[in-house]
This record gives C-alpha cells, structure tokens and sequence, in this order.
C-alpha cells in the first residue's frame, strides 16, 4: 500500500520509509526493518526518519516485545473503503515514472 497522495510530495527516500511503514502501519517496523524496505544508505533514511518525525508523520513506541518500533501517523494512510480510482493509479504511475 501507498502512502495517501498528498504526502508523497516530498523527496524520494522520504516517500520510500512512508510507503514502507504504511505497509505494516498496525504493527510499525523498527529501523532494521526499515532499513531493508527502503532502498537507500542508512545516512538518508535516518534523514528522512528525522524530517518525518519533525512533521509529525511518525512516532516512535515501544512494541509488545519491548521493541522499539516506527509507526507512521494515521492521516498519511489510505482509506481502504474509498479504494483509489483506475484513473488515480494510472495518474500515479505517470508521476512516478517522471519522477514528479
């Protein structure tokens, strides 16, 4: 899954760690998990972690095994009753092959 459109206008890595935590946005990722989801070098995604937290798009908790764990706020994710329209995704996918 994707984070909602109007958060993806931000750099790429940023994009990257939203749509990642998004995935597993019940149960958060821990910076290893991150890490492996995002293709980038841990120096950028630590930037982008810290830009995202500054904004107020994540937080950081304690897990139930006592891991600390990235969840991403709740507003950056879909709605999965409003499903996104063929012509959204076909919008997006022209975006991101442009790289706008």
């Amino acid at each position: 899954m994707r984070a909602r459109r109007e958060f993806r206008d931000r750099r790429d890595v940023e994009v990257a760690v939203l749509d990642a935590l998004v995935d597993r946005s019940q149960e958060g990722m821990t910076v290893f998990e991150v890490r492996a989801a995002v293709d980038a070098d841990i120096d950028e995604i630590e930037n982008a972690l810290a830009a995202l937290k500054e904004d107020d798009l994540l937080s950081v908790e304690n897990g139930d095994d006592d891991r600390v764990v990235i969840l991403v706020d709740d507003r950056v994710v879909p709605d999965p009753e409003a499903g996104a329209t063929d012509e959204q995704g076909f919008v997006d996918a022209i975006r991101d092959r442009l790289g706008l």
